[in-house]
């Protein structure tokens, strides 16, 4: 029960189902220089689940948000809806990452990717390191979602390719994983070139992604506040772009009010929060939420009952724009 939300509270969801948390499980793929860790947050019962895989941002004003260890309002609200969701602590993290000049570093664009398909070629493995959820994952209904450069990372996990200006090696790289069947991309990066600021052309060169080739379903959320001014010379619609652009991107929620985030999805009164908003976050976790359940279920109705009551009844929080 959350007394603070008012009108979203009419987006319909599933009752809630307790949860456990295990944390960490650890596995050791040879291409990273550290053990990858992840956090797993589950439904305490339920069997056939399907797998949410997250991806955390960068975070650089909090030592601990850009881990593992956060994003709970989403986290847990996904969790106890019936998803099972593995997050894992990517190499940029300050508190478990490597130094920021380490090789691919200040942002390890590359490696993020490929943590994200290992977890997916780990899943026996996870689930013999975390026997509370042994022989209880569906391997058939797997998601991704990331925020920010989580964003990113996810979105090359649905199709879109990545040129790096400074670095020919880099160009239309393509880390597509098609056992993601569904994505949700929050607040994430938008086409490079000329939409960038001089100083993000300078340090982050393989922000150029090609949205033309992201061809799985997925859902873009994006607020209309999020001027992210450090990187876009554009503005809040520069996060737009992956849903303009991505043949698989059919929906866009656009969050009124809305900046980076997103109403409070990494963490509660948090500092990086900068537009903490119950109903915002509340709208954000609902309406990804059964995004994601269609999207996995055939014939599943709850995207299109939480739109038509997100239209009905809290229109001033955000809208939706399907294709």
């Amino acid at each position: 029960m959350n007394n603070l939300i008012t009108e979203s509270k009419h987006i319909p969801i599933d009752e809630p189902i307790q949860t456990i948390s295990i944390n960490p499980v650890t596995l050791h793929p040879d291409f990273r220089a550290l053990p990858l860790e992840l956090r797993i947050t589950a439904p305490i019962k339920g069997k056939n689940l399907p797998i949410i895989v997250f991806s955390h941002g960068h975070g650089p004003s909090s030592h601990y948000i850009p881990s593992k260890d956060t994003y709970g309002p989403l986290v847990n609200f996904y969790a106890r809806h019936g998803f099972v969701v593995i997050q894992p602590t990517h190499l940029n993290s300050r508190v478990a990452g490597l130094p920021a000049d380490a090789p691919d570093g200040p942002l390890f664009w590359e490696s993020r990717p490929k943590d994200m398909s290992y977890i997916i070629d780990s899943l026996d493995q996870i689930e013999d390191l975390a026997p509370a959820i042994a022989g209880r994952l569906d391997h058939a209904k797997i998601a991704a979602v990331g925020h920010s450069l989580g964003g990113q990372t996810v979105g090359m996990l649905l199709g879109a390719q990545l040129t790096d200006l400074k670095n020919p090696e880099h160009t239309n790289v393509s880390l597509v994983d098609t056992r993601v069947k569904a994505g949700v991309l929050l607040a994430s990066p938008g086409n490079g070139g000329a939409g960038l600021t001089k100083i993000a052309l300078e340090r982050y060169s393989f922000m150029n992604p090609d949205f033309s080739t992201m061809n799985t379903p997925t859902l873009v959320v994006a607020g209309d506040q999020d001027e992210s001014s450090h990187i876009t010379v554009r503005g809040p619609e520069w996060h737009f772009d992956p849903f303009k652009f991505g043949p698989g991107s059919d929906a866009l929620l656009v969050l009124k009010g809305g900046k980076h985030g997103l109403g409070g999805i990494a963490g509660y009164d948090a500092k990086e929060t900068d537009d903490e908003d119950p109903d915002r976050l509340a709208v954000t976790q609902r309406m990804t939420w059964a995004y994601l359940k269609s999207a996995l279920n055939a014939g599943d109705t709850s995207w299109k009952v939480a739109c038509d009551a997100l239209k009905t009844h809290a229109s001033t929080h955000a809208h939706v724009e399907c294709k």
